[in-house]
């Protein structure tokens, strides 16, 4: 059983599910961002050969996600592919899937830097960004004016540990007025939240919430600061994991 981290993005509340999606009930909207669909193929064509399956493998944990949240509306936050080419270069199993998607839920691809002219023949709607109630969602998150900004193109990722063991996990970020999300494809690399790209969005206010297994950890951030503007639901029901990443 998958439990979602309950937190609060300007005054929206949001579920964090440990695939690294996040789910707006109110809207009853899946966001994922940075799917790098074809990154293999990608590769390969450069010489570096991966296994081909990275696009597939996304796509099954996309479904999963659907199974379990439903969603009316699915919103993909940019870098859906990893290069101009990888629509052409879908094999026909992913172009049914996507078009299965496509048909049971209101589909929004957010344009990204890898991915800047998503092709209209994949349906669903094509936007730079899109406002919907108090969030607005873009790929690349703005260092100002950012309120109730959704935004991934970082692929956050912290380091923990437990029990003497040091994980690093691909993570969520907020300060309750904004949220980045993780890198979902297969074959996303992550940077760290002690980069100074973070400090530029958040300083220390903020918490990482990383990917367990079945379940979302907080664990790392400054809480003094956060405590203030997310809610008590959105720290986990057992301790943390101890981070050993500071800001």
């Amino acid at each position: 059983m998958f439990e979602p981290m309950r937190i609060i993005v300007n005054e929206e509340t949001l579920l964090l599910d440990a695939l690294g999606a996040a789910f707006w009930p109110a809207e009853s909207t899946l966001i994922v961002s940075d799917l790098h669909f074809e990154k293999g193929s990608s590769f390969a064509r450069r010489g570096q050969m991966l296994p081909p399956y990275d696009t597939m493998a996304t796509l099954a944990r996309i479904t999963d996600l659907i199974a379990r949240h439903k969603p009316a509306r699915v919103i993909a936050l940019g870098d859906s592919f990893h290069d101009i080419d990888g629509p052409g270069r879908l094999p026909d199993a992913a172009r049914d899937t996507l078009a299965k998607f496509v048909f049971q839920s209101e589909w929004i691809w957010i344009e990204g830097n890898h991915d800047p002219n998503v092709p209209a023949w994949l349906g669903g709607k094509i936007t730079s960004e899109i406002a919907i109630g108090g969030l607005v969602f873009r790929h690349e998150p703005l260092t100002s004016g950012a309120q109730g900004e959704i935004a991934g193109h970082l692929h956050p990722c912290t380091t923990v540990t437990r029990r003497g063991h040091s994980l690093r996990r691909r993570c969520f970020v907020s300060d309750g007025a904004r949220l980045v999300m993780p890198a979902f494809g297969a074959y996303t690399g992550g940077l760290s939240v002690r980069d100074a790209a973070f400090a530029a969005l958040f300083g220390t206010s903020y918490l990482a919430y990383a990917l367990g297994g079945r379940r979302v950890y907080a664990v790392a951030g400054d809480p003094q600061a956060v405590r203030r503007k997310i809610m008590e639901e959105s720290q986990p029901s057992i301790p943390a994991m101890n981070t050993v990443e500071s800001p």
